[in-house]
């Protein structure tokens, strides 16, 4: 008779069971396409933080006119809510580890659908600026939560797949706001942008009533809360087998057995925890902690110091400085780089199990500093040569093109679909809430920092300079992934601290 061996808890093979006993649990796939199922509703509330993010980039043209905003005014409007996030954001590992992943992806919802509300009906920058800090209350928590929730309900076969999920939404609705950018810019000046910003009042509705009905909260919380049972019953519909499920509750309780008296004083409620978890991540970290979070944090600056926020929100001064002048033209070539952002980050997740973390992110960080200096020197040549016969200045426009969406594309194969998976993965389970939110925070003032400042910059050191700059950035990048990240593929969220002690 047929005999199939099952893995203990230790990592010994435990005595081999008949084909019968094996074949008893439920096919892998169901239990795997209900963790995909939970993976994507936490992922789909980053769609519009991606949606109202890239926005600005078209609906501005019509808020210019509309509502009087000044130059100035835009640029403060559009790299804003990157510095607005950054408040929940670092308030949003305590408030999940409080209300739990689930109840905050609720509360993320909420601060979403208001906000875009508030931005569709305001008259005044003031008013524009209030409602920017609303709907980013909505993204910061989204941002962090949707990750972490991700990792933790995830097997370790698909982690990779599923905790990559999340930035294919977000491309998708940079993708949608690009969209929603050049189909209703028909409209009447005065309703073309209210309506762009209005459409995301809905998504929130639909996503609530699947995060309530659908959705059960992350087995790991459900353990630091002492209630095991719960846990165990989420764990067997998310794992490959039932002898899974019982071998990632085991790691569980061993790592919240293992945690520092004060979070576990912090059980039922979660009153207490927020300090000692900060003492433990910045104050007295241990060896494996400080390596985690040197390796996290950087990473997280090096994905946005590598200047793709430049493009994604000024793209079209980019196309006018080699000769675009229509903005049809250009909306049109905003889609583009939506389309390829959104179809590279599906390509990235579909090889983040297979072949690994490294890899892709040497390619990417390899890719992004080549071809962002490519498009360095061209746009040296395109500003060079303005005056130039116009099938000289079209065949520039033609490769700045090009050379935009190979950036965004070698950004998005490894970047953009590596490093939050990354970043939730190696956190211990402990801190992974409170380390996400300070990897975010980093995330999103070096976003801020690039986002508030190409144009200025681009003053005084030319647009080809800042590419370079971006270019150089990224070069330190790669050396940065080589030496000092190590692979994590197939590993135990449990078995992350012993990975990085070594």
């Amino acid at each position: 008779m047929a005999q199939a061996a099952v893995g203990s808890a230790d990592g010994t093979e435990a005595p081999l069971l008949p084909s019968s006993a094996a074949e008893t649990p439920p096919p892998a796939p169901r239990r795997n396409w209900f963790a995909f199922a939970c993976a994507t509703l936490a992922s789909v509330t980053t769609m519009l933080n991606g949606y109202n993010l890239t926005l600005m980039s078209g609906a501005e043209l019509f808020m210019r006119e509309d509502v009087g905003l000044t130059d100035a005014q835009v640029e403060v409007l559009s790299g804003s809510m990157n510095f607005f996030m950054l408040a929940s954001i670092l308030a949003a590992g305590g408030v999940a580890d409080y209300l739990g992943r689930r109840r905050t992806l609720v509360l993320a919802n909420a601060f979403l659908m208001a906000g875009a509300l508030a931005m569709s009906l305001s008259h005044s920058f003031a008013a524009l600026m209030a409602a920017r800090f609303v709907t980013s209350v909505g993204a910061g928590f989204a941002r962090v939560v949707g990750p972490v929730y991700n990792a933790e309900i995830s097997p370790a076969s698909t982690r990779g797949v599923l905790s990559s999920m999340l930035d294919m939404f977000i491309n998708v609705g940079i993708l949608l706001s690009y969209v929603s950018n050049y189909a209703f810019s028909g409209l009447p000046v005065h309703l073309g942008w209210r309506v762009m910003f209005g459409i995301g009042v809905i998504p929130p509705v639909f996503i609530v009533a699947g995060v309530l009905f659908v959705m059960p909260e992350s087995p790991r919380w459900l353990v630091m809360q002492g209630r095991h049972g719960d846990a165990r019953a989420v764990l067997l519909r998310t794992s490959d087998a039932p002898a899974d499920a019982d071998l990632r509750l085991g790691e569980m309780k061993r790592a919240d057995a293992d945690a520092e008296p004060p979070h576990a004083a912090a059980r039922h409620g979660g009153g207490g925890a927020g300090g000692g978890v900060w003492k433990q991540l910045l104050v007295r970290p241990s060896t494996s902690v400080r390596r985690i979070l040197t390796c996290v944090l950087g990473l997280q600056f090096f994905v946005m110091a590598s200047g793709v926020d430049a493009i994604l929100l000024y793209s079209p001064l980019v196309f006018k400085a080699v000769g675009m002048v229509s903005n049809s033209t250009d909306l049109g070539a905003t889609v583009a780089i939506g389309a390829v952002k959104t179809c590279f980050i599906l390509l990235g997740m579909l090889f983040t199990d297979r072949l690994g973390r490294r890899p892709l992110l040497l390619a990417s960080t390899a890719g992004v500093a080549v071809t962002t200096a490519a498009l360095a020197v061209t746009l040296y040549i395109g500003t060079s040569t303005t005056s130039s016969s116009s099938s000289s200045s079209t065949a520039t426009a033609a490769a700045c093109l090009a050379l935009v969406l190979a950036v965004v594309a070698t950004f998005s194969v490894g970047y953009g679909t590596v490093a939050p998976a990354y970043t939730a993965e190696v956190l211990p389970m402990r801190l992974r809430a409170q380390g996400s939110s300070l990897a975010m925070a980093v995330n999103k003032l070096t976003a801020a920092l690039v986002s508030m400042t190409f144009i200025s910059l681009a003053d005084v050191i030319t647009m080809p300079g800042c590419f370079f700059l971006y270019a150089a950035v990224t070069a330190a990048a790669f050396v940065f992934v080589y030496t000092r990240l190590p692979e994590t593929k197939g590993r135990s969220l449990e078995d992350m601290e012993v990975l990085f002690h070594k």
